[in-house]
């Protein structure tokens, strides 16, 4: 059994997005039973809230079933997942100091390492912007799950 989390800020827009994206990708590869799928965030101010309704719209016209609720990233997190992979450098600060001695350091990556189709630093917040923000976040979460999938099956 292979785990990944997907980690952003509050839980709600890119971290749930890439857990939904890949989800289906593993569901339609019916390796389901060998990977296990989660996101957080790494504040809790929007714990046990649903995916953000622009994201959810922009998901379910692309074929996607939205699901899940926030919670936020904890330490054990980092000795129970295989992969946690971050959407932005503030998250991969975050994520890293859960860990003080640096021993799990290595399980914790930029989710961008994945992009083979799209080049960018970072999996932007799409929150305080636009639909079109939403509708690339989730092209890159398209792009980096599907370099994702094909290394770990």
């Amino acid at each position: 059994m292979t785990r990944v989390l997907f980690v952003c800020m509050g839980n709600i827009c890119r971290s749930p997005a890439a857990e939904i994206v890949f989800r289906k990708m593993v569901d339609a590869a019916g390796i389901e039973d060998r990977i296990e799928i989660d996101s957080a965030g790494t504040i809790g101010y929007h714990m046990g809230n649903p995916p953000d309704s622009r994201m959810a719209t922009h998901l379910e016209c692309r074929g996607y079933q939205v699901a899940g609720r926030a919670r936020k990233l904890v330490k054990e997190d980092l000795a129970t997942f295989d992969l946690v992979l971050v959407m932005d450098e503030e998250n991969l600060a975050d994520a890293k100091a859960l860990d003080p001695s640096g021993e799990l350091h290595s399980k914790i990556r930029p989710f961008v390492g994945y992009l083979k189709i799209h080049s960018s630093s970072c999996v932007p917040d799409p929150y305080y912007g636009g639909d079109d923000g939403f509708a690339h976040v989730i092209d890159l979460l398209e792009d980096g799950c599907s370099t994702l999938l094909k290394e770990i099956s």
